[in-house]
């Protein structure tokens, strides 16, 4: 239910001139001014809504994995830049630190040589749900809290 825009209650709202300004305000701070209209509304949405967004990124110690799995195996750089169908400089470049894999690339060196590229990371946000929202200066500072 949303806030009375003067005293901040929650409660059924009137829209009401006061002081020359239309104003959502509750049956007792109606009589503050001159009111309107009788208006009810459904619950109100949450002042701070969370999102949670999911990214795969690339495990930053990628050039060690991929030498040591690679070794473990008994292969040449030649031989899996074959495997993998790339060529023999971008596996000198992902082993040395220098190329990024894509996680199309990561994804092939995982399966290949059954390690761990990926890794899934969760951030989450806190986005203030202000469309549709009437604030009183009380929801203002509960926000900068």
């Amino acid at each position: 239910m949303p806030n009375c825009e003067l005293c901040g209650r929650s409660e059924i709202l009137t829209k009401a001139i006061i002081e020359s300004s239309l104003l959502n305000v509750c049956e007792n701070c109606a009589k503050f001014g001159k009111a309107i209209l009788v208006k009810q509304h459904a619950a109100a949405k949450p002042l701070k809504q969370k999102t949670t967004e999911i990214i795969n990124i690339i495990n930053p110690d990628y050039p060690g994995i991929i030498k040591n799995a690679r070794e473990k195996l008994g292969m040449k750089q030649e031989d899996l830049a074959k495997k993998i169908d790339e060529k023999l400089s971008v596996m000198h470049k992902l082993e040395t630190g220098n190329l990024q894999p894509t996680l199309l690339l990561a994804k092939k060196l995982e399966k290949i040589l059954n390690i761990k590229l990926i890794e899934v990371y969760q951030e989450t946000n806190e986005k203030l749900n202000l469309k549709d929202s009437t604030l009183t200066i009380g929801d203002l500072v509960n926000l900068k809290n």
